[in-house]
């Protein structure tokens, strides 16, 4: 991991990266959303409203995924100062709280024909609106802390602490009583019939293979920037 430290060792790693799973990561997507909407049947209880799980699973993975990685990142800066870390998190906030989004949306336009409701306050939408709020917040965090360290650091035990929503929102559907089904995939098997099911998993590592371009494009900007501002600050002291 401390091998790809220097920035610019990460960036010769990341640019050929961030090509490779952007085309890789849309060419699933177009396959499984193709296939989706067009080749899979419909459900017999939820009709053609099934066919959103193909956005909306992967973009609930995404937005918990992607405050794990914020909180992995937090942890690294805090305990090793991992040079990248703070680059890191910072690059994952906007995605992340862009797929906690889709999720909120897209489960609202999948529970109205469902549920005969767009929204309850149940568990499982609440606590995922609770990580969409703890996006714009620490976006907000990090932008106001700038590259002062007392200010990253603050913002990285931020990213520690909102952690703590992750199992809630995992264990929800179990916790308390919601309108909002339990995990239809399990170690043991689904409950997802086959017909439907495959392309779910070309949908899911196709976002996460295009979520993980847009992290490394953000992070190779967040260093160009770095670079151009020290270099500015150069000039302005000769």
């Amino acid at each position: 991991m401390h091998r790809f430290a220097n920035p610019a060792r990460f960036i010769a790693l990341a640019r050929p990266l961030t090509a490779w799973f952007g085309w890789s990561g849309a060419l699933l997507i177009l396959i499984a959303l193709g296939g989706g909407l067009t080749v899979t049947p419909s459900d017999y209880l939820q009709g053609e409203t099934v066919r959103i799980m193909y956005i909306h699973v992967p973009a609930a993975w995404l937005g918990m995924a992607g405050w794990g990685g914020i909180a992995a990142a937090s942890f690294l800066q805090l305990v090793w100062r991992h040079p990248l870390a703070a680059v890191a998190a910072r690059a994952l906030a906007v995605p992340g709280a862009v797929f906690a989004a889709i999720c909120l949306a897209s489960g609202s336009i999948w529970g109205r024909p469902t549920w005969g409701t767009w929204w309850v306050w149940d568990g499982r939408l609440t606590s995922m609106l609770v990580l969409f709020f703890l996006y714009l917040a620490y976006i907000a965090l990090a932008q106001a802390a700038g590259r002062e360290e007392s200010g990253q650091r603050l913002t990285a035990l931020f990213g520690l602490i909102g952690a703590v929503n992750l199992p809630i929102i995992h264990f929800s559907v179990l916790w308390w009583s919601t309108l909002h089904q339990g995990s239809s995939i399990g170690l043991t098997g689904t409950s997802i019939d086959k017909s439907l099911l495959w392309p779910l998993p070309l949908a899911f590592f196709g976002f996460t293979l295009l979520f993980a371009s847009i992290v490394l494009m953000r992070m190779r900007t967040f260093l160009a920037d770095a670079k151009v501002e020290a270099r500015l600050r150069r000039m302005a002291a000769a």
